[in-house]
């Protein structure tokens, strides 16, 4: 896992519904203060970002027009905190021990705009809900011992 944990979210394109959860991640995470950041990315990329979803997240003060579609790749998969999955079988990229998450009910943009933007809204708080239960664990797992009692 890499130094700063992330959340990588793929969907077919890597233009709409991944691109959507990693801004919605990335401003919770930056408000919350936490070391941690989201990748969106795509099994077949689409030459550009959705317009609908680039629009929307300007509207929300999330402005994310120099982002392009990018191809995931099974390194940044290994290196994930964990990996959120709209619709597409990783199977072939996902190495073992990664922690997947099927967000697989979630609908296209074109068939209910707002629907889409409401259920990732919704899970997001709770993906970075588990990530700070883990760092909780990782940092209770990792002290030492108290020098003068043992405690």
């Amino acid at each position: 896992m890499e130094a700063t944990p992330t959340v990588v979210f793929v969907c077919l394109h890597g233009a709409a519904k991944s691109v959507l959860a990693a801004a919605y991640f990335e401003r919770l995470a930056a408000e919350q203060g936490a070391n941690l950041r989201a990748t969106a990315a795509g099994l077949d990329p689409d030459p550009e970002v959705s317009p609908r979803v680039a629009q929307a997240l300007l509207e929300q003060g999330l402005d994310i027009r120099g982002h392009r579609p990018r191809a995931v790749t099974r390194g940044e998969l290994a290196r994930a905190w964990r990996v959120v999955s709209f619709g597409c079988d990783l199977t072939p990229l996902l190495p073992p021990g990664v922690a997947l998450d099927r967000w697989d009910d979630v609908p296209s943009i074109n068939q209910d705009f707002n629907a889409v933007c409401g259920l990732i809204r919704a899970r997001v708080p709770q993906l970075f809900e588990e990530w700070k239960i883990a760092e909780r664990g990782a940092i209770a797992g990792s002290a030492e011992p108290c020098r003068p009692c043992g405690s």
